[in-house]
């Protein structure tokens, strides 16, 4: 008779004798550190699968629970595949239904039980539940099964090739609705609280980005107060990194909180919040890494969604209603994959639009995807008014996607990028039906941006669109109104006056209602009388008389070094025309510019757009060969 040592078996299989695992070397860990790169979260995965034990793991969100799943089991196990079930998402009826089905030895239909087609791989494989806390109160009661005894209804795991079950999710009631509490199911796991010390994020950062030596990024983030890493999770330091590889500013890599851009602050012993250390931080990790924390780029919103595209990022824009965000969207993914995003409203979405388990020949539970979803073409998924979900289940079923990206635990193929667009929770002074969110959920994205109005350029659509008639209300938007006027008259709201104007209607009834009788407050006067042909002075109107404003524009400058009151009138035509009207007036613009003082010049090339920094340019060289005429 053998007799076997447990402990040395367990060792054995758990590795902890030995580490076969080949390091890849970076520049912050040119050498494998003294651990091996082995976190306590790996070895107790191992210990897990060895002892045939289910394991919990709690912890907070965004410090790699799951990706630590994801990368070691493939490495320290080939032979074994990971089933991610993401419990938040489930339906009663996803993970085990009854059907009836034809009996091959009698003919007979029959009740048979179907079990979810991920739970069946055909090879060995660890159960994930992820975010097992969320799960409903029916889902919770199949779990338990799960848990307990790894077996579903009439199926046994192990007997489909199931090595290791486990559970993870965060405690914190900020982030889950439930606690696990019955005895008889806590009496079958082994359970594990990890900080973010226990996972493998710092190991992974530095495989992200090989080139950077991140020693000094870790420092920062170690010397943070405990809130402070909560708030800059892993997860978020990833996101403030991606923008700093993509010459973004840092802050856009952090979530938007309800609304507003989460500040880096420690509360005060009072509970109140203490001084926002933010800049401070960002600041730190950007000398860290050598990368630069502009306060803004030219034409951010198209410059985020072509790298949400080419870097496979999930990117969330909040902005006003009208300010044009799906419309630049949808034209930047066309441009960047040749097709139409695929495009979901979420107060119009159900589960059901998006994913339903069916019944499958081969007596499992296969999960049928929206049409939409399929096929090897290469596809962006636009999640509009995000924050206004028709219920909650359809927005647990994004969690998964954004996360995961997957949907029931079904891969979507090709998808190059998500796109997430809501407007604020308050605008003008009024709320807005949105729903709120927590940072576990805000975190999802690399990029959390808040889009201005000025940021979207709808006004070259709009004048190759309508033509003169746009011209004159563009002018009286950029010139007769003040920053408050242009924030309720939107892109989409001068598209309404111009086509009522086109129309012959009253213009009033163009602007925003309020209720009762009342428009938003914005005087029409100016605009009735552009387009009636008392226009003031524009772009046209300088190409009009070119020689009587040059001249005016040369005494301004011999009068004083700055200019007078028309050098501040031409330079504010200029800074407002559209490329196309600079385009259209290029001699006229080169004649004058020559006459504006130097500090005003400069800022025609500094923070542009690529298109008007070009137009510019050819304004200068035009300049330039008018001084060699003479």
């Amino acid at each position: 008779m053998t007799i076997t040592d447990p402990a040395a078996t367990l060792a054995s299989a758990t590795g902890q004798a030995a580490d076969e695992r080949p390091w890849r070397p970076t520049a912050t860990y040119p050498e494998p550190p003294a651990d091996g790169g082995h976190t306590r979260l790996e070895r107790f995965i191992d210990a897990m699968i060895a002892m045939g034990q289910t394991g919990q793991v709690f912890g907070e969100h965004g410090i790699g629970k799951t990706s630590t799943f994801l990368s070691h089991i493939p490495e320290r196990h080939p032979d074994t595949e990971v089933v991610v079930v993401p419990a938040a998402n489930l339906t009663p009826d996803d993970l085990l239904v009854n059907a009836p089905v034809r009996d091959p030895a009698t003919g007979a239909l029959a009740l048979r039980q179907l079990i979810m087609r991920q739970l069946r791989p055909g090879r060995r494989f660890v159960l994930l539940i992820d975010d097992s806390l969320q799960a409903g109160d029916t889902i919770q009661s199949q779990l338990m099964q799960v848990a307990c005894n790894w077996t579903l209804g009439e199926h046994d795991l192990r007997e489909l090739g199931c090595v290791g079950v486990f559970l993870t999710d965060n405690e914190s009631l900020a982030e889950t609705s439930a606690r696990r509490s019955d005895l008889a199911v806590l009496d079958r796991m082994v359970t594990l609280r990890i900080t973010a010390n226990d996972t493998a994020w710092r190991y992974k950062l530095a495989e992200r980005y090989p080139e950077w030596d991140l020693t000094e990024v870790f420092r920062i983030w170690a010397g943070l107060g405990p809130h402070l890493r909560h708030l800059l999770s892993p997860r978020t330091l990833q996101h403030v990194l991606d923008c700093a590889e993509a010459g973004f500013p840092l802050r856009w890599g952090l979530p938007l909180l309800n609304g507003s851009r989460m500040a880096l602050s420690e509360p005060t012993s009072k509970g109140e919040p203490g001084p926002d250390r933010t800049d401070e931080i960002l600041d730190g990790i950007a000398a860290a890494v050598g990368a630069g924390n502009p306060d803004t780029i030219a034409d951010p919103v198209r410059a985020i969604l072509r790298a949400a595209v080419r870097n496979r990022w999930a990117v969330l824009l909040q902005g006003p209603p009208g300010c044009g965000k799906t419309e630049i969207t949808k034209q930047v993914v066309r441009d960047e994959t040749g097709r139409p995003p695929v495009y979901f409203s979420l107060p119009v979405t159900n589960v059901e639009d998006l994913c339903v388990p069916v019944p499958a020949p081969d007596g499992t539970l296969d999960v049928l995807l929206t049409r939409s979803l399929l096929g090897p073409e290469p596809k962006v998924l636009v999640w509009d008014e995000y924050n206004r979900p028709k219920d909650k289940a359809t927005f647990a079923k994004l969690m998964e996607v954004t996360q995961e990206w997957s949907l029931a635990g079904r891969p979507i193929e090709n998808l190059r990028a998500q796109v997430a667009l809501q407007n604020p929770p308050y605008h003008l002074g009024r709320k807005l039906l949105v729903s709120s969110n927590n940072v576990a959920q805000a975190s999802r994205f690399t990029v959390s941006y808040e889009v201005l109005p000025e940021d979207i350029p709808a006004n070259q659509w709009l004048i190759d669109t309508y033509g003169e008639t746009a011209e004159v209300v563009l002018d009286w938007w950029k010139n007769d109104i003040d920053d408050e006027g242009r924030e309720w008259v939107t892109k989409r709201t001068l598209e309404r006056l111009i086509k009522l104007h086109l129309a012959g209607q009253p213009l009033e009834i163009g602007l925003i209602y309020l209720g009762d009788g009342e428009y938003a407050p914005i005087p029409l006067s100016g605009l009735e009388a552009r387009l009636a042909g008392r226009r003031k002075v524009g772009i046209r109107e300088l190409a009009e008389d070119v020689d009587g404003w040059e001249a005016r524009l040369a005494a301004a400058a011999r009068a004083a070094d700055e200019g007078t009151d028309d050098t501040d009138l031409v330079h504010q035509v200029f800074a407002n025309a559209e490329v196309s009207q600079l385009r259209d007036h290029l001699d006229t613009v080169a004649r004058l510019l020559r006459h504006l003082p130097p500090k005003l010049r400069a800022t025609y090339l500094v923070g542009q757009a690529p298109e008007k920094q070009r137009v510019w340019v050819d304004a200068f060289a035009k300049v330039a060969e008018l001084a060699e005429r003479g």
